[in-house]
């Protein structure tokens, strides 16, 4: 039962599709931008860049586990509106710092806020929507937040290069809609929180996730996650880095791709589910790293926009198979009583977020694009076999029947040990 009324459920889950759209485009115009502003600004080589982009999501996949438990323990609003307020101060820090450490901590806490936010947001809705309409509520805010990914690049190159001007911009956006959500979402009823206190202690913590990860499959299932995310979660950090310093107006034909990525996933979103429902999630798991291991090789091998854009296409088509594939995966290992601790431990596998522009980094340092893009390639390949093979692993066996395995084993050399003494 929704802890809302119907009506102020209605509104909060449209405040939110809303609301995500709009910090999503002012995450386009600005944080896009950012590896950019690293090299131009500072002079950091690619390794550099990628591993202080790439440190941010790899504390904010240690947090996001918690932030959920967090929120139901002091309450959604409270959590998100601390994180959009701390990530409209980090955002105006990322365009006015003068120092590397200074925008260093700044996207840090800039990445924190967003791996705090996001779950709690998703939970924020889940809350507010009566069940028969949530499917369609998280299907407006996942269509929201990549027009917003479409729109805010090309506002950015709108702009220029004032990238003070765009993340201070950024900041007040996110800013502004932390006090929208403060001064406007209703307190949730305290009977769900009651009932959500009473249940959770018996899996919490440490404990639970331990407890989730003792299940090889998923073990699988988040280290092929970390793998697939390297090549499609971060893929603007390096590819920016390659646009710019290898094409004549890089930053244009960059922006163009961004926006391609955007528009491919709300045309293809709806034909990819039809495709998961029907060949299973698996297979079109499978399909679509086949498809960024193409899409790798298009990058490497292009020479002009049409051929970028084009691997760009396939590229994002691999994307929207991948991503609801891979829940669709997790969720089938799972049951009733231990859903939410096993998508908590699998987001573990966000650390793709900072291997995927670190490796990136070092390759295109090292081997140039065209080792860096293969390099992804192989990551892809590597991603689905092994979520073919946990997906082949038998699931494990209950405690209750392990325990009465042990007890029966110990019963049985004790009739031994017996026997040898009548």
């Amino acid at each position: 039962m929704t802890a809302y009324s119907e009506k102020a459920g209605r509104f909060v889950a449209l405040l939110l599709i809303a609301g995500s759209g709009v910090v999503t485009i002012a995450k386009g115009m600005s944080l896009t931008f950012l590896a950019i502003r690293l090299q131009r600004d500072f002079g950091l080589n690619p390794a550099s860049i990628g591993a202080l982009i790439g440190v941010g999501p790899l504390l904010g996949a240690i947090v996001s586990p918690f932030a959920g438990t967090l929120s139901d323990r002091i309450g959604r609003k409270g959590v998100l509106t601390v994180a959009l307020f701390m990530a409209g101060l980090a955002l105006a820090g990322l365009g006015l710092a003068q120092s590397i450490a200074a925008l260093a901590l700044a996207h840090i806490v800039s990445a924190v806020a967003a791996a705090v936010f996001e779950p709690v947001a998703r939970a924020l809705m889940s809350d507010a929507a009566p069940e028969h309409l949530r499917l369609k509520v998280f299907s407006w805010r996942y269509l929201a937040i990549n027009a917003g990914w479409a729109i805010g690049p090309l506002i950015g190159v709108w702009v220029g290069a004032a990238y003070v001007t765009l993340f201070v911009i950024a900041g007040v956006i996110h800013a502004a809609f932390g006090l929208v959500l403060l001064l406007t979402v209703p307190e949730a009823s305290s009977r769900q929180a009651i009932e959500t206190e009473r249940t959770s202690g018996s899996a919490g913590g440490w404990r639970g996730l331990v407890a989730a990860l003792r299940d090889r499959r998923l073990v699988f299932f988040v280290v092929g996650g970390t793998l697939l995310l390297a090549v499609h979660g971060q893929w603007s950090v390096t590819l920016s880095q390659y646009l710019n310093t290898g094409f004549e107006d890089g930053v244009t034909l960059f922006a163009l791709l961004v926006s391609t990525n955007a528009v491919t996933v709300l045309v293809a979103s709806t034909p990819a589910r039809f495709v998961i429902e029907r060949i299973g999630a698996l297979h079109a798991l499978s399909l679509g790293s086949l498809l960024f291991l193409i899409g790798e090789i298009g990058f490497a091998a292009s020479s002009g926009m049409e051929m970028l854009v084009a691997s760009m296409i396939l590229f994002t088509i691999g994307e929207v198979l991948v991503v609801p594939s891979e829940y669709v995966l997790v969720d089938g290992i799972s049951n009733a009583g231990n859903r939410g601790t096993y998508f908590g431990a699998h987001s573990l596998s966000t650390f793709g977020n900072f291997l995927g522009p670190l490796t990136g980094g070092l390759a295109l340092g090292a081997v140039g694009g065209a080792g860096m893009f293969l390099l992804f390639g192989a990551f892809a390949a590597a991603g689905a076999l092994l979520f073919a093979i946990g997906h082949s692993m038998p699931p494990p066996r209950p405690e209750a029947a392990r325990t009465t395995a042990l007890d029966d084993g110990a019963a049985t050399g004790d009739l031994l040990r017996l026997g040898q003494f009548a």
